[in-house]
């Protein structure tokens, strides 16, 4: 494929040593601010429901020049990324003088990317690489957010990292919940839409890639109007692209995020929505270090046409915004123009709460339809079979708790997605106010699934031409002792695989080695997660090389894995996640394919997911949860001077409103 031959672009550009992002004490608490209206749910909906609004030119000249009014009292040139609900990106602008070159820190032990491309670690790019990292954490922001949850870059860079919350004193802790999620919305995305193009501002519709993927970088924050989000603001200026690993200190430069935090007066979320009022494990989340106490300007602003060639200008981004438009309006989420609205009667749910991605033409993608993989099994999938999954899974999530959502006792709002064994979407069903970046990230796990418990999946990684892939075929067997491993013995849950995808076995005991799907926690970061990475990084780069203007830019095709004649992609073809929610499809003991489900806590995604399947099985009585025998559970690996036994699905306590219902995943 062409993006291995981006070797000789990558390595004309200095890979130095970089900061990571910053060391800080503990954040002051959080001014106040009035509570929206939210609007009712519809008759008889038991779920959370946006407004319909949307980010209008007024909107972003006022974010903009209240950012600007703030970095000029804090003497910081700054550059500004507004994109609405769905990845769409509305301005770039930037002050005269703004630093927009991008770095990113190295491994542990001082390492950084080399000519293998197999991570993104100790890059320096030159401007106008920023623009990059700030698309990447203003899709985070606006992605992650929801009526029931305000997260922003900086909530997300806790949650995807080795250990929760990140900090010296938590070695030895599980993951965060998201762990690997910052490789999704990859640029090679076949799920993700794409910009149209220079001088066509084209069709709005559907969630857009990041050029970096998901940035876990502080500095962008959601947009809020009528307690809907609506979308983000991103700054940069500090040549910075990083992470915070100690969660128990203040940032020694929080000039990126005082900044964006000041832009968003007036758009705010609730106090009671904010990532600090929520917990995982017991821990609250963070929102930000900044806090209007930091503020320097009064409030007041200039007029945008005032700035707008004075203090600074609009930048083209190839791939993402035409300049010459200037701001654009955003997409309305829940209306056809958005890509995401509820379906319609001919898309054949008969059920008004489910919501589903479209085209922007009125043609709804994903609808449920047949397996594609006639050749690889004896009976794919029938439509109906999907469609009842989807459904089924869809009336237990209806009826779940979420984690991330406020006020209490709210229900969780996932995205449901179904593919066969050749990584073939086969529907996608989701909650109103549903995450954003699950439309992207549930096919992932689908795909992980699928891939990993088929008899692919080793053919295909030693295929890979990429030199670093197919050492982890070999790494993986020796692991789990056994050398047919990959061959399609082991039904395995994306949770399964991300258990072996640590960089220390099990999961956040330091000193123990890696996982075989990882690199040793020396040279582990967010940059470089082992297999995972090393799969999409050459994308990435070539991506990158893309936008400051050295060659083209990457296919709708992650990875250089053999093409399955069937779809022309391959079955990892927007790369694979390592965090759960899901299992694969059995029609007695022959795999068909997998569902997963995103979107409210990983324990409710995989009792979503599970369960779903397991009452279409009853229901339908032609395909089945994976036999008790093959699943990954029943592997068992030395650790440390004990054992570690694989987890298959973990359902949470108390999963269901209105009953005290306990153990709903045990003996199925």
């Amino acid at each position: 494929m062409l993006v291995r031959g981006v070797t000789a672009i990558v390595c004309s550009l200095a890979l130095l040593l970089s900061a990571c992002g910053g060391d800080d004490d503990s954040s002051p608490s959080p001014t106040p601010t009035p509570s929206p209206t939210v609007p009712p749910p519809p008759s008889g909906s038991v779920f959370q429901v946006p407004a319909q609004v949307g980010l209008t030119v007024a909107d972003i000249e006022k974010v903009i020049t209240q950012g600007v009014a703030e970095a000029q009292a804090q003497n910081f040139n700054a550059g500004f990324v507004v994109i609405d609900r769905v990845g769409n990106v509305l301005a770039v602008w930037a002050m005269n003088g703004t630093d927009l070159t991008l770095k990113t820190p190295p491994a542990p032990d001082g390492s950084r990317l080399d000519s293998s491309l197999t991570n993104l670690q100790g890059l320096d790019l030159p401007a106008p690489a920023a623009v990059a990292g700030g698309i990447s954490k203003a899709l985070t922001s606006s992605y992650f957010s929801s009526v029931g949850g305000a997260f922003s870059s900086r909530t997300a860079n806790d949650i995807v990292q080795d250990v929760f919350p990140p900090s010296k004193l938590t070695q030895g802790l599980e993951s965060g919940a998201l762990f690997s999620v910052q490789f999704s919305q990859l640029p090679c995305s076949d799920v993700s839409r794409r910009f149209l193009g220079v001088g066509v501002p084209g069709n709005l519709a559907g969630t857009k890639r990041g050029p970096l993927g998901v940035g876990a970088d502080a500095g962008a924050f959601p947009l809020y109007k009528q307690g809907a989000v609506v979308g983000s603001v991103a700054v940069i200026g500090d040549g910075v692209y990083g992470f915070d690993t100690e969660y128990r200190e203040r940032d020694a430069d929080l000039r990126e995020e005082i900044v964006a935090l000041a832009a968003t007066r007036g758009f705010e979320p609730a106090e009671e929505i904010k990532a600090p009022r929520i917990s995982i494990d017991g821990t609250l989340l963070r929102f930000s270090e900044a806090t209007p106490a930091d503020f320097k300007s009064s409030g007041a602003t200039s007029s945008f046409a005032a700035l707008n060639g004075s203090v600074g200008s609009f930048l083209n981004v190839p791939g993402y915004y035409d300049a010459s438009f200037g701001i654009l309006a955003g997409a309305i989420y829940g209306t056809e123009e958005s890509g995401i609205r509820p379906a319609k009667p001919s898309d054949g749910y008969n059920d008004p709460d489910i919501w589903v991605v479209s085209d922007g033409t009125g043609n709804t993608r994903y609808l449920p339809k047949a397996g594609t993989d006639g050749a690889n099994v004896s009976q794919p999938l029938t439509e109906n079979e999907v469609r009842t999954m989807l459904v089924e899974a869809f009336d237990v999530q209806r009826r779940a708790r979420a984690q991330v959502r406020r006020p209490v006792d709210n229900r969780a709002q996932n995205t449901i997605v179904v593919v066969d064994t050749n990584g073939e979407i086969l529907g996608l069903v989701r909650g109103p106010d549903a995450l954003v970046d699950a439309i992207d990230a549930v096919p992932q796990k689908a795909r992980t699934m699928a891939f990993f418990s088929s008899r692919f999946a080793a053919p295909d990684l030693l295929a890979a031409a990429d030199p670093d892939v197919p050492p982890y075929v070999a790494a993986f067997r020796a692991f789990v002792n056994d050398a047919s491993a990959l061959t399609g013995g082991t039904a395995y849950s994306v949770r399964a695989i991300g258990n072996l995808a640590r960089p220390n076995f099990p999961d956040g005991e330091r000193g123990n080695p890696p996982g075989p799907l990882s690199v040793p926690e020396t040279k582990f970061s967010i940059f470089n997660t082992g297999l995972q990475s090393a799969l999409i990084t050459p994308d990435i780069i070539q991506h990158v090389n893309f936008i400051l203007g050295n060659g083209p830019d990457v296919p709708k095709m992650c990875s250089d894995l053999p093409i399955v004649p069937a779809t022309g992609k391959n079955r990892i073809n927007n790369g694979i996640t390592l965090f759960a929610g899901g299992t694969p499809i059995y029609r007695g003991n022959e795999l068909v394919g997998a569902i997963g489900s995103s979107g409210d806590g990983d324990d409710q995604s995989d009792m979503i997911a599970f369960l779903g399947l397991f009452n279409a099985s009853q229901k339908l009585g032609s395909i089945n949860v994976p036999p008790l025998g093959i699943r990954s559970d029943q592997i068992v690996i030395p650790a440390g001077s004990g054992q570690q036994q694989l987890t298959f699905i973990a359902c949470p306590f108390a999963p269901f409103i209105g009953t005290p219902e306990q153990n709903v995943c045990q003996g199925k």
